[in-house]
């Protein structure tokens, strides 16, 4: 492996070079956008499948004519370059259109998860002063829950997209009736974009409050884009790409769609990932390259083996969070001859590839980067005496900072508060600025790569973790449990699973009347409606008093290492099982299951 590897790397260079040509700087102002290559991938590869779903085979040519049916209706409705689309719709042929066909008119798509209910929900529409809301007749119970707190009228603010026989509701209109005879010929906006532009916002949670509206520009899209599907994939018109992760997140819509219209693959599309139906879906589609997180990869070979699971088309992967642990049992039971780890945050200005097919890594980087000391116990930035930060040798793990500069900027949130709560200052000399990735990494030693390091993820570090491929901030559901009216304060963090990817949450409560027991029934109910299934707390333990610092800040360090083990605490401890939506009490059984991974988590 390691001479073949060896050679690939040297093969690479004209590629690399390529890449580098396209990723040179260009001023903000300069007419481009990767939705140009979707015009071309219309006309070029008309005929052709892009999108394969549930048994329907649909053409290039009936996407982008479908996109600009949609494109020039809104234009009719009066929507501008600069204005702003609402988009919450769940993995079908509509989502993918309705994407392009608002970006195709010069408006910014927000991007919402299908998941979110009440208070999160009312947000993110509100927080990018929507002019529009389109979302799919799935997902009507979740608007209707929150139209009436929105600044959009009934009717002309709710365009909604049929999914199968779902009536469309009477204070919406339907976008498919509304578009069916519009003109289908390509935009003259789409000409006009200009590289700095904003081509959506996708949401992400932070280390505080409600989701954040993360800032994607055309150049951002684009070059990522390119560098999937370029270096990543290495795919072409010829192949065809599973896709089930949510299209409303980086990963499904950048990385996997983003690469189908950068190179005119098409894509397998499923509403959701089926662990049982993988192998026969790339055997009976003639899938060549997949789209993953980590937990997808945990769920495959969880799996009972057939021995044939390598007897498919399937030959690359790409995606992010894919373990060390797993990485080889993953790669050599699927028979992958190519694993693209990527790193990267939908708001931040560094990214790694794996590009190269190193083993165990995330690959390695062109932007500016630094791994600095993190005290990890006491959740701060080590300095040193002159007030400066620290930068750690090679193989230890450090917090990754990214140095921001024109090749390199930070587009940050919406909200210039949150944007500049991610930038760390004066870090190594006065004046510099620095983007925090809040993530610790360390170099990994991987032989011969043309001179550059390579990388491997650690932990995230803070008051964010992962859970079922979401990130998930504590401060923000923290917030929503102290809204339930038995609990005075709660303090929520991560805890490790056995046989999980990420982290589950943990919420340990002080009650307002900490003589009452606890509500199980109603404390269930109110977590399954304010909450999306990947942020409610898996367990949830009872203290008479919070520990904090002494600047009043939650200690989380100590909580965080009892966990839920019994044996350690005292305390009740409740848990949500799996497939559940109903706490009751942990006891010393199922605490066996989840220590030994059968739980089922």
């Amino acid at each position: 492996m390691g001479i073949a590897n060896t050679l690939e790397i040297i093969a690479s260079v004209p590629m690399l070079l390529k890449l580098k040509k396209g990723f040179a700087y260009r001023p903000p102002e300069a007419k481009d956008s990767l939705l140009l290559k979707v015009e071309e991938n219309c006309e070029q590869f008309a005929d052709r499948t892009a999108v394969v779903f549930e048994g329907q085979h649909i053409t290039w040519e009936e996407v982008g004519k479908s996109a600009n049916r949609i494109g020039n209706t809104l234009k009719a409705e009066g929507i501008q370059p600069g204005d702003v689309v609402s988009l919450i719709v769940e993995n079908r042929p509509e989502f993918v259109s309705a994407v392009l066909g608002i970006m195709k008119i010069g408006a910014t798509v927000a991007l919402i998860n299908t998941n979110l209910r009440e208070e999160p929900l009312r947000h993110c529409i509100t927080l990018i002063n929507s002019k529009i809301c389109i979302f799919g007749t799935e997902v009507a119970d979740a608007i209707d829950g929150v139209r009436n707190q929105l600044d959009l009228e009934a009717g002309s603010g709710f365009l909604a997209i049929q999914d199968g026989e779902d009536p469309i509701p009477e204070w919406a209109r339907d976008l498919g009736v509304l578009s069916h005879n519009q003109d289908d010929s390509n935009p003259p906006e789409t000409k006009d974009i200009s590289i700095g532009s904003t081509a959506m916002y996708i949401f992400t949670s932070g280390t505080t409050g409600l989701p954040k509206a993360a800032v994607q520009s055309h150049k951002r899209l684009q070059q990522a884009a390119t560098l999937c599907h370029t270096a990543g994939l290495r795919c072409t018109e010829k192949d065809r790409i599973y896709l089930s992760l949510p299209l409303y997140h980086g990963t499904g819509l950048i990385i996997g769609l983003g690469s189908a219209l950068s190179s005119g693959a098409s894509v397998l599309l499923r509403r959701r990932f089926s662990a049982s139906n993988l192998v026969s879906d790339l055997r009976e589609n003639d899938v060549t390259c997949m789209v993953y997180v980590g937990e997808l990869c945990r769920y495959l070979i969880n799996l009972e083996p057939t021995g044939d699971e390598a007897n498919t088309p399937l030959h690359t992967a790409i995606g992010n969070g894919l373990r060390p642990d797993i990485w080889d049992e993953f790669r050599d039971r699927y028979g992958l001859k190519r694993i693209t780890e990527l790193y990267a945050a939908s708001e931040g200005n560094v990214s790694f590839a794996n590009i190269f097919n190193k083993d165990h890594t995330i690959g390695m980087t062109t932007a500016k980067i630094a791994l600095i000391k993190y005290d990890v116990l006491n959740d701060e930035i080590v300095k040193n005496d002159d007030g400066f930060y620290i930068e750690v040798p090679d193989g230890e793990a450090g917090l990754c900072i990214g140095h921001i500069n024109p090749n390199a900027q930070f587009e940050g949130y919406t909200n210039k508060e949150a944007t500049e709560k991610k930038i760390l200052r004066n870090v190594f000399e006065d004046g510099d600025a620095w983007f925090n990735t809040g993530d610790l990494l360390r170099t990994v030693p991987v032989g011969f790569s043309l001179g550059y390091a390579h990388y491997q993820f650690v932990d995230r570090v803070g008051d964010t973790f992962r859970w079922r491929s979401e990130n998930v901030s504590t401060n923000e559901v923290a917030e929503i449990l102290n809204g339930f009216e038995q609990i005075d304060i709660s303090n929520v963090y991560g805890v490790s699973v056995p046989g999980t990817e990420g982290r589950a949450g943990m919420a340990t409560v002080v009650l307002t009347n900490p003589n009452d027991a606890l509500d199980l029934e109603q404390l269930s109910e109110y977590v399954v409606a304010n909450l999306p299934h990947y942020g409610r707390p898996v367990f949830v333990r009872v203290q008479n008093e919070a520990a904090v610092t002494g600047t009043m800040k939650l200690v989380k360090t100590g909580l965080r290492e009892e966990g839920y083990d019994l044996t350690q605490i005292t305390d009740p401890v409740y848990v949500m099982k799996p497939r559940t939506e109903h706490y009751v009490p942990l006891d010393e059984a199922f605490l066996g299951t989840i220590q030994q991974g059968t739980a089922g988590y």
